[in-house]
C-alpha cells in the first residue's frame, strides 16, 4: 500500500480531527533474527511534558520506538514459512511522522498513537495481501487523498509565507493605524432597559408588551437623572447602585469601574466614547440592550512593543485571506444547477376511493 493510502487508513482509524499535511515517513524495514523483536523501545513518561521532545531527549534518534515482528513488505512467498521479517520505527523517524500529523501533539498521547499506527500498518499489509489496493473504490480514495494532502500542503505553505513579515511592516501599521491602539481607563454606569417582573406576577402577552413598554420609558428617565447627577460629580459606583436598585436587580455587584477599555472591545454604538477626552462623561446612549453612562477616567496608547504581537497575528491573517482568494479566484468552479437542483417535492396521492380531483361545487347548494 502506498505512504498516501497508509497514512488516510491511520487516520480514518485514529479520527484525531485533524488531517494530515504530507505523507508520513517510511518505516524502516529489516529482516531481522528474533531478538530484534525485544529491542529497546521508548521509556513511557511519568507525566506529560510542554515540549514533547524534550521528555523524550534520553531516547537516542536511532533508537528504536516502535518494533513490529513479522511485518515486512516482502513476505516471503512459501506462505507456510515463518516470517523474520521485524519493522523497527526509530524516534527520528517517529517523530518525523508526528510532525507531519500534528506537532503539538502531547506526550501523553503519543502512545495511544503509536500503538494505534503500528495496528495500522499491520492492517494496511493485510489489505495489500487480499488485493484490495488494486480496487477502484481504493483508487478512487487515492485521487481524494492526493487532493487533500497536497491542498493542506499549500495551506501551511501559504500560512509560513503570511507569518514572514518584516518589522518595517508592523511599524507601519502601527502608526498607520494608531486610533485602533488606544486605551481608556472608564467608568460605566449601566441601566437595564427594562426593570425586572417580579417571579410571582403573571400577565398576558398584551399585559407584558404593555408593561415593558411603560418601564422602558420609565427606565430611560431614571437614566436621565443619574446622568445628570453623574455630571455634577456624584460617584459612578454609587450611581450603578442605584441603577440596579431601580431595575430590581439584587445581589450584583455594583461596580461601574471597567479598567482600560480599546475601540475593539465596545459595541458599534458605543464606540464613539473613545473620541472623548478625560474627565469627559458622554449622553446616555441608548441601544436595544439598555441605557449606557462613561466616563473616561484617563486615555493612553500602547507602544509598538506592546501591540507587536497583535499586529503580527492581524497582518498574518490577512496575508493569508489574500493568498487563498488569489488562488481561488484564478479558476471559479460553474456547478450544472439542473444536475444538483434538490429533487422536487412529492405530489400528494389521494387516498383509495378518493377522488384526484376536487369534487365541483354546485351553485344552489
Amino acid at each position: 500500500m502506498t505512504r498516501y493510502g497508509l497514512l488516510c487508513l491511520l487516520l480514518g482509524v485514529l479520527a484525531w480531527g485533524q488531517a494530515a499535511s504530507t505523507k508520513p515517513s517510511s518505516a524502516t524495514q529489516k529482516s531481522a533474527p528474533t531478538a530484534a523483536a525485544g529491542q529497546q523501545s521508548a521509556a513511557p513518561a511519568s507525566k506529560p511534558a510542554e515540549n514533547p521532545a524534550q521528555e523524550a531527549s534520553s531516547t537516542p534518534p536511532d533508537a528504536p520506538v516502535i518494533t513490529i515482528p513479522g511485518l515486512c513488505d516482502h513476505p516471503p512467498a512459501d506462505k507456510t514459512a515463518t516470517s523474520s521479517c521485524t519493522t523497527v520505527i526509530t524516534r527520528a523517524e517517529f517523530e518525523k511522522l508526528i510532525d507531519s500529523i500534528q506537532p503539538s501533539m502531547p506526550q501523553r498521547s503519543r502512545k495511544q498513537f503509536a500503538t494505534r499506527y503500528a495496528n495500522a500498518l499491520v492492517m494496511a499489509e493485510k489489505a495489500e495481501q487480499m488485493g484490495l489496493d488494486k480496487d477502484a473504490s481504493y483508487q478512487e480514495h487515492m485521487k481524494l487523498a492526493r487532493i487533500q494532502v497536497l491542498s493542506q500542503e499549500l495551506n501551511k505553505a501559504l500560512q509560513e509565507k503570511a507569518g514572514q513579515i518584516p518589522d518595517k511592516d508592523l511599524e507601519d501599521y502601527y502608526h498607520s493605524n494608531a486610533p485602533k491602539f488606544e486605551q481608556a481607563d472608564m467608568e460605566r454606569i449601566f441601566v437595564p432597559k427594562t426593570a425586572q417582573l417580579p417571579p410571582d406576577v403573571k400577565l398576558s402577552d398584551e399585559e407584558l408588551q404593555k408593561r415593558n413598554k411603560e418601564s422602558e420609558t420609565a427606565m430611560k428617565a431614571e437614566a436621565d437623572k443619574l446622568h445628570t447627577r453623574a455630571v455634577a460629580g456624584e460617584d459612578f459606583n454609587k450611581l450603578q447602585a442605584e441603577a440596579f436598585q431601580a431595575a430590581g436587580i439584587t445581589g450584583s455587584a455594583a461596580n461601574a469601574s471597567m479598567g482600560k477599555i480599546r475601540r475593539n472591545t465596545l459595541p458599534p454604538t458605543q464606540v464613539s466614547v473613545m473620541d472623548m477626552k478625560p474627565g469627559d462623561i458622554s449622553s446616555v446612549i441608548v441601544d436595544q440592550n439598555g441605557n449606557f453612562i462613561y466616563k473616561i477616567k484617563a486615555k493612553d496608547t500602547m507602544t509598538l512593543d506592546q501591540a507587536r504581537e497583535e499586529i503580527r497575528g492581524t497582518l498574518r491573517s490577512q496575508r493569508m485571506q489574500d493568498s487563498m482568494k488569489a488562488i481561488q479566484d484564478s479558476a471559479t468552479p460553474t456547478l450544472n444547477e439542473s444536475y444538483f437542483a434538490p429533487p422536487p417535492a412529492p405530489t400528494l396521492q389521494p387516498k383509495p376511493g378518493q377522488s384526484a380531483k376536487p369534487k365541483p361545487t354546485d351553485p344552489d347548494d
